[in-house]
Order: structure tokens, then sequence, then C-alpha cells
């Protein structure tokens, strides 16, 4: 019997698996720490009317098995929207039987569909596994640019009159 990989978008009644697939990504990252997402935060914004960030779910048959979240930016000098893709998570029992592979070319034909200039995402530097899983696919890494973030009170500081 062969297997059935199906992407489907997430709905609310997806947010507790959404939570978990977040959380064992964190901890992948060693940054569990970090996580202060609940069910009702995610409920209350990937799921509002007004959102501006969507969830993908990967079921193998009938099982999630992963998720993709991302997110439309826009390029000045395209001059034309991207897709930004925040999280791609598989669970490690089922890595393997393309279910990353199946997530990031939905997520292509999305941004194709949506006349995307662009697909973008981050990868940890000593994240080797997924780099070399992205350069195999034919995505080229961007090491002339560098990140950076505001969070915080840095943030709430720098906002002030």
């Amino acid at each position: 019997m062969m297997s059935n990989l199906v992407v489907r978008e997430a709905t609310s009644k997806d947010t507790k698996t959404i939570l978990k697939f977040i959380t064992d990504l964190a901890i992948y990252e060693k940054a569990e720490h970090e996580v202060l997402a609940t069910e009702e935060t995610i409920n209350n914004t990937l799921f509002a009317p007004d959102t501006h960030s969507y969830a993908l779910i990967c079921e193998l048959d009938g099982v999630p098995v992963g998720s993709a979240i991302y997110f439309f930016n826009y390029s000045t000098w395209l001059a034309k929207s991207g897709l930004y893709l925040e999280d791609l998570y598989v669970s490690p029992e089922y890595r393997g039987k393309g279910a990353g592979l199946k997530l990031l070319k939905t997520l292509a034909q999305i941004a194709l569909e949506k006349d995307c200039a662009r697909f973008e995402w981050s990868c940890l530097d000593w994240n080797t596994p997924s780099r070399e899983f992205y350069e195999a696919i034919g995505a080229k890494s961007q090491d002339e640019w560098i990140g950076y973030r505001m969070t915080g009170q840095t943030l709430v500081d720098f906002a002030k009159n």
C-alpha cells in the first residue's frame, strides 16, 4: 500500500498541532525557552479574519507530520510581493518521506499563483542537513545579507518618542 502525502491549508482545528510543531522546532533549534506562543495566541493570529500569516499542514495517511507557516512581503526594487517561509517543520520520524519537499513545492505554487517575485526563508547556519536539502533543490543562500532584529525592551525603548 502506498502512503498518501497531502498538503492542505491549516484551520483553527489545527492550532494544537501547530503549537506542537512550533515547540518541537524550537527544541531542535535549542530555543524552546523563547516560545511564547499558546493555542490561544496562535488561534487569534493565524486564524483571525484579517490575518497576514498562513499555515499549511502536511499529512501522511491522515496523520499530521509537518507544517509550514508563511506570510507575504514586498520587494520595492521589483515592485512585487514575495512569499516568506517563517517555519518549516517535519516530525523527525517522518523525515525522508517527501513531506518537506511537498510543503516547499506547495509554497512555490502559491508564490506563482500570487505572482510573487521571490520565495525566501532563513536557516540557522549550523543546520547542515536543512541547508544541504535546500541547496539540493536549487535554493541559493543569501550570504551577503545580515539579518537584524529588535525585540522586547529594546524595541519598546527605541519606539518611544
